[in-house]
């Protein structure tokens, strides 16, 4: 490892889990919005939430495109300007006259948002020994969960008293911030990973070991959105919390995120598949433990913590296992390898929030998320069982 780079380490991190932090907040922050939003564009709250979903569905189709072209650019220079792409799409979203053009300026950031964590995943992973890869994984990714902490609930308060273009205007001030700790933080000798020709990046999406990690991805982080992307009615309605305790609770339940997250990228240091298998399933018991829980406030509060704590712990083990995938398997491929899994988290968000508007307007109601969750995490515990099989050969 080149020793200028090893003494840049700290300083690097900090600059990538500013700019995720930023990332984190554009992303979620919709989901405290959607009344918001609604009331103000005259829309209904399902087609609001499509903003969540178009925005991952943007992630998952942009991530792995632009990854692939980018893949020449010096990593600091691409980190750059994926960071002035942000700040524009923000920009944007906060003079969108209508639902159309908000749609298409979140396509945009999504854009920024798929490229930057896939890169950033491979270079986290890059600067450290071996064994503290997922853990340098892990402290990136710590921007999404500590967006999820004070990013989300400030920027649902800032847009519900000054309007929700006031929201991007802050999130896309906290994206300078970014770029200006890429600047300064980031060192310029970051090397590109050996670039693979494009026939040889597009084994990825046929390669079986990778295949199934993405569907993992997928399934996993998807039941994780189907309750998630609809916990405030759920909190509100069901376990009969005001507007202003379920503020807390979504401060506790982000910290409840924050600490999953790091707990979730040192266990799986040595062994990801069998810390994804261990997470998984205590993640489905606890989502069907809150189906029942979750009428009662001090034991669905309790169980709602531990929930949280769970629902973000496979990310480290998840990107650390496509990156050792790609590297053993197809050498080159790591970034556009990330990008896809990037885009499975997305495919995986699009498709939880969906089935969860599905299910609130179903007939089972709000009350069926966390147990309809449940089956998607099953879901990903038989592939990663399968995965584990395969990996073994």
């Amino acid at each position: 490892m080149d020793t200028n780079i090893k003494q840049n380490l700290p300083a690097a991190l900090w600059a990538l889990t500013i700019s995720a932090f930023a990332i984190g907040t554009t992303e979620f922050v919709i989901v405290g919005l959607l009344p918001t939003v609604a009331k103000d564009l005259q829309i209904s709250i399902p087609s609001a939430g499509l903003l969540v979903s178009l925005y991952a569905i943007g992630v998952a189709i942009g991530a792995p495109v632009l990854t692939a072209l980018t893949s020449r650019i010096p990593r600091k220079k691409l980190l750059i300007s994926l960071m002035i792409l942000f700040i524009i799409g923000n920009g944007l979203a906060s003079v969108a006259p209508g639902f159309i053009s908000l749609v298409i300026a979140r396509i945009i950031t999504g854009f920024a948002h798929g490229v930057f964590f896939s890169i950033g995943s491979t270079i986290a992973a890059a600067l450290v020994p071996a064994e503290k890869r997922a853990s340098a994984i892990s402290i990136m990714f710590a921007g999404l969960t500590v967006a999820i902490v004070t990013g989300v609930p400030l920027g649902t308060f800032i847009g519900q008293h000054f309007g929700w273009p006031a929201t991007f205007i802050g999130v896309a001030l906290l994206g300078v911030i970014g770029l200006i700790a890429s600047i300064i933080l980031v060192p310029g000798n970051l090397k590109n990973e050996k670039s693979a020709s494009l026939k040889e990046q597009l084994k990825v999406i046929t390669n079986k070991r990778l295949l199934l990690t993405f569907l993992m991805t997928a399934l996993g982080y998807g039941g994780t959105f189907v309750a998630f992307t609809y916990l405030s009615p759920i909190l509100q309605e069901l376990t009969g919390l005001s507007e202003s305790m379920v503020s807390i609770t979504l401060l506790l339940y982000g910290i409840a995120i924050a600490i999953g997250n790091l707990i979730g990228g040192k266990v799986s240091n040595r062994n990801p598949i069998k810390a994804l298998l261990w997470i998984f399933s205590l993640q489905a018991v606890i989502l069907v433990i809150f189906t029942f829980t979750v009428h009662h406030t001090i034991v669905g509060l309790i169980t709602l913590f531990i929930m949280g704590t769970l629902s973000f712990a496979s990310v480290p083990g998840l990107q650390l296992l496509v990156v050792q995938i790609a590297e053993k398997h197809l050498p080159g491929t790591e970034d556009v390898a990330s990008a896809f899994n990037i885009a499975s988290f997305n495919i995986g968000i699009a498709i939880g929030a969906y089935a969860g508007g599905l299910i609130v307007a179903s007939p089972l109601g709000l009350g069926a998320t966390p147990w309809v969750g449940a089956i998607f995490v099953v879901l990903a515990i038989i592939v990663t069982l399968v995965s584990s099989r395969v990996n073994r050969k």
